[in-house]
């Protein structure tokens, strides 16, 4: 795997990538609380017959992490991934990918695919909602306002000092909402993830995408996502995406798959049963089946 850094919208963003430089581009964004590493399964895959690529989102283990909540809103994060794939795809006619995405990669790959249809020749999610179906989720639907409940503890100013105690023990917990209850995350893999969470200034970047967000469940004196007024039209995707959805998910329930076929046109859903949110851990040669038959198709 080739590690490098690509200079965009101001900042370095640390990437690793397989396979040939001048091979059609996959590229690869991850999820809270990850790093490039959860792709490395996709990367060898991939790496075969594309430029696959990974990288550390703004904030996160190698990356630059610029200061203040307001550097981890929606438009700084769609601009970096706009100049990455221009940086990426420099000096060929081609400025377009295949584009795959988990969790808040996901969030930002959703809305990225809809304004950006010309960057985007394939959209993959995993276990991603759409903003629109989130957000009216989030207002609504008692159960989803339980499951994503945390969101409110990530916002809060202390939630970087929790979740650091005890060696990032709560952080490693995560791991284990699967449906066995063991962690999605191998041996060989925590001191990975310890090492780029310990990197100065790292946890509380990451915490900053969700103070950032206007999407979180409202409170007592907050509407959190009702205060929201989202036009469907102008988040459609209309590129052809694969949506895999781990079923077994604990945060993101499979209401959130509801009416998505009326945001994205031409779309193919392909559910794992007794997956969980951490899909691409526990069963990474499925999710790449599942994309080698969307490509081919």
């Amino acid at each position: 795997m080739e590690d490098f850094y690509a200079p965009v919208n101001g900042i370095r963003l640390h990437c690793v990538a397989q396979g040939a430089a001048d091979a059609p581009l996959m590229l690869f964004v991850h999820g809270f609380p990850e790093f490039w590493y959860c792709w490395h399964a996709q990367l060898d895959e991939f790496g075969q017959d594309y430029r696959a690529v990974a990288f550390d989102l703004r904030g996160h283990n190698l990356s630059d992490k610029p200061e203040g909540v307001a550097a981890y809103r929606i438009k700084p994060l769609l601009e970096d991934l706009r100049q990455l794939i221009e940086h990426l795809r420099a000096g060929q006619e081609d400025k377009s990918c295949v584009l795959v995405a988990h969790d808040w990669g996901g969030a930002i790959a959703w809305t990225f695919a809809a304004l950006y249809p010309q960057y985007v020749n394939q959209l993959v999610i995993i276990n991603a909602p759409h903003t629109v179906p989130f957000a009216r989720a989030l207002a609504t639907d008692p159960a989803q306002q339980a499951a994503s409940a945390y969101m409110n503890f990530f916002r809060l100013d202390k939630a970087e000092r929790v979740l650091s105690e005890n060696g990032y023990e709560r952080l490693l917990k995560m791991f284990n909402a699967t449906a066995d209850g063991r962690s999605a995350l191998g041996d060989d893999d925590i001191p990975r993830y310890l090492a780029a969470w310990s990197q100065p200034g790292a946890l509380a970047c990451a915490l900053n995408l969700y103070r950032a967000s206007p999407l979180y469940p409202p409170t007592a004196d907050d509407p959190g996502a009702a205060a929201l007024r989202l036009d469907p039209a102008a988040l459609t995707v209309r590129v052809p995406t694969l949506v895999i959805w781990g079923e077994a998910d604990t945060a993101l329930g499979t209401v959130l798959l509801e009416g998505l076929d009326e945001l994205v046109p031409d779309l193919r859903i392909e559910r794992l049963p007794g997956a969980s949110h951490w899909v691409i851990h526990e069963q990474p040669r499925a999710v790449s089946a599942a994309m080698r038959r969307f490509l081919a198709a």
